[in-house]
């Protein structure tokens, strides 16, 4: 359940015009499994994968034609539950697209599962929290650390100056420099996680 591989292209890719921004992943989750990395990968295709009869071999069909609209891709899930699906997704720190496998399922454990179902909601089929944006501008929601002053919480936290780079939050991307002060004023004395990638340690 959720076990997947994955294959990289050979050579980078440009831009995909449209995609889904994987935000969040939900740890224990299909695609957790599956290696999909939170910020940096964004879906831009499904296949379906079948089996002929007596043959070993994995057959993949062309992508379903999916536009990227989430109500279509809910729909593809469900009725692809418990069967092996191909995601086509791309990342922007390697510019390149790569292939994964996994298996969209509602049996994965999780505390997040757990109140989702005593609140008589179904959990996620992929463990995944998504967005549909153009990756080009997304990759412009992105804050390079460029000082950390001595005894601040930055300090504190670990944040290294020119290394790191504040790629969003618990929400997702942070869209504009109000915003990230609005929610730095909005925290005084209250925790803030935020996502960061560093450079030097990649």
């Amino acid at each position: 359940m959720g076990q997947g591989s994955s294959s990289a292209s050979a050579s980078s890719h440009p831009f995909p015009r449209v995609a889904l921004h994987c935000l969040r992943v939900q740890e224990d989750s299909p695609a957790y499994n599956a290696g999909i990395q939170p910020f940096f990968d964004y879906l831009i295709g499904v296949e379906l994968l079948h089996r002929r009869a007596g043959i070993e071999e994995e057959v993949y069909q062309e992508p379903v034609g999916l536009t990227l609209d989430p109500e279509q891709l809910t729909r593809v899930l469900d009725e692809n539950e418990g069967k092996e699906i191909g995601l086509r997704i791309w990342n922007s720190k390697a510019q390149s697209i790569r292939y994964v496998t996994l298996t969209p399922s509602r049996v994965w454990h999780n505390p997040s599962t757990d109140r989702q179902q005593s609140t008589s909601l179904r959990p996620s089929l992929l463990g995944l929290s998504m967005r549909l944006c153009d990756p080009g501008e997304a990759l412009g929601q992105v804050w390079h650390i460029l000082e950390v002053l001595e005894g601040s919480p930055a300090e504190s936290a670990g944040l290294v100056p020119y290394g790191d780079y504040v790629v969003g939050w618990t929400e997702g991307p942070l869209y504009s420099e109000s915003e990230f002060y609005d929610l730095v004023e909005q925290h005084v004395d209250k925790p803030l996680r935020l996502y960061v990638y560093s450079a030097d340690l990649e």
